[in-house]
């Protein structure tokens, strides 16, 4: 659409109809610079004190948060409590969070903690595990999941009831 308006305006572009003004090559600065033979600044390549302190060391991996279901790739696995306990939580904190060490299906010890107010399981429950760690408890990773196999869901809880394994309650029936 801009090609007619141009060649009304350069009477050089009329004499060569097929041109198109968006057909100009593009040239990166990585093709310029293969292209030319030197450079007036060095490639820069490190020094062998360089070398030697450590600056050609690889990025390290980012750990799991739950190693434990990472390594088998599992959402969720099915463990034997061992040990319930109550962990400190960590300094701007006070309160006594409820762990439970759990022994999974795969053989690995973990240490998980339990959500919501009360519980029911003890030694040799069997509980599902999923990940998730516990910021202000040390060393804790995992969840166990309310209202799966022994561990029951919180009573009386009326707010997020699914992440409690808690059924919605009754309505009681006027006049009937």
């Amino acid at each position: 659409m801009a090609t007619p308006i141009l060649r009304s305006l350069w009477p050089s572009l009329a004499r060569r109809p097929n041109i198109a003004i968006s057909a100009v090559p593009t040239t990166t600065l990585s093709s310029q610079l293969a292209s030319r033979a030197f450079s007036a600044t060095p490639a820069p390549s490190a020094t062998l004190n360089q070398v030697l302190r450590g600056c050609r060391k690889p990025q390290r991996a980012r750990h799991a948060v739950s190693p434990a279901l990472s390594a088998t790739l599992c959402p969720q696995q099915k463990g034997v409590c061992l040990k319930v306990g109550i962990t400190r939580p960590k300094k701007p904190n006070s309160g006594e969070r409820k762990t439970a060490r759990v022994r999974l299906s795969s053989g690995r010890m973990i240490t998980a903690y339990i959500p919501g107010e009360g519980h029911n399981i003890q030694q040799h429950s069997v509980v599902l595990v999923r990940g998730g760690r516990s910021q202000d408890c040390p060393g804790v990773r995992y969840h166990l999941v309310r209202g799966a196999l022994d561990l029951a869901g919180v009573s009386s809880r009326m707010s997020s009831r699914s992440k409690y394994g808690t059924k919605k309650p009754k309505k009681a029936s006027v006049g009937g």
